[in-house]
């Protein structure tokens, strides 16, 4: 993918409760990832690290960008396979009912008619962000049982958020369920910058807060960290990640705000006085 220039930031902990990271992300321009593992024991860290690890493999061989959703499904079914060699190897050792299983929230950079566009795919409740003109909106929908209770009217928004239930999904890499995700077309003006996080971070801290410090921070890097040092800081009850990248240049418009977005992250990183 030509014409089009990112900056971007990342950041994860453990978080004040887990003992094991089982989040993974990947943030290798033109295509960014977070993966939430799951199953505990059963090691969902080995789960979000086979889908950083294809999707690393896709970043470095490239990719047709007019079969971007083809492309992104190829890589998640491929994912699927190697989780569940996985699962079969651990039983087969003795680990009975072995199940690893991980959530996967995808942006990548494709073309339709010429033109370069975000395309974005979720599995689970890893969460993708667009904000744009001074507003945060949700771009995924939560493969979730309460997302589901929401859309029917059972619950409110606010019950969803303290809801015992509110962390079992729906749709997922690994284990039974549907690995069926969602796909979603953005132009890149529609979005000049993305957030990818784990529940980690959502779950932690609400929409309004994670606009004030999207909305807050210029650079994208501080903003991946505070995200997830506000997500700690409001208790810290899962692994937090987040990604957060910013168009910032593309080929066929003014190069100022290319230009002073460069010029400001080389004096922060010290190449200018």
């Amino acid at each position: 993918m030509t014409g089009v220039e990112l900056h971007h930031g990342s950041a994860t902990d453990v978080g004040r409760v887990r003992e094991v990271n089982e989040d993974a992300f990947l943030a290798e321009p033109p295509v960014f990832v977070v993966a939430d593992g799951m199953g505990g024991h059963d090691r969902g860290d080995v789960a979000s690290r086979i889908v950083v690890e294809q999707f690393s493999e896709l970043a470095h061989r490239g990719y047709d960008p007019s079969r971007g959703a083809a492309v992104v499904a190829e890589a998640l079914d491929a994912c699927q396979q190697r989780i569940a060699a996985y699962d079969s190897e651990q039983r087969a050792n003795g680990a009975e009912d072995f199940a690893a299983g991980t959530t996967a929230v995808v942006a990548l950079l494709v073309e339709q008619h010429g033109q370069p566009k975000w395309l974005l795919a979720n599995l689970g409740d890893s969460r993708v962000y667009k904000y744009n003109a001074g507003r945060l909106e949700q771009v995924s929908v939560d493969h979730s049982v309460v997302q589901e209770l929401v859309e029917a009217g059972v619950i409110t928004r606010d019950d969803a958020a303290v809801h015992p239930e509110r962390h079992i999904i729906t749709r997922a890499l690994g284990g039974g369920g549907s690995t069926q995700a969602d796909y979603f077309v953005l132009p890149l003006s529609a979005a000049e910058r993305l957030v990818l996080c784990s529940d980690g971070v959502s779950g932690m801290i609400d929409d309004e807060r994670i606009e004030a410090i999207v909305a807050g921070t210029e650079d994208p890097r501080d903003a991946a960290d505070q995200l997830v040092a506000a997500a700690v800081a409001a208790g810290g009850q899962d692994n937090a990640t987040a990604v957060v990248v910013d168009v910032v240049g593309l080929a066929h418009e003014t190069p100022f705000d290319s230009e002073k977005q460069r010029a400001s992250l080389e004096e922060k990183l010290g190449a200018l006085p």
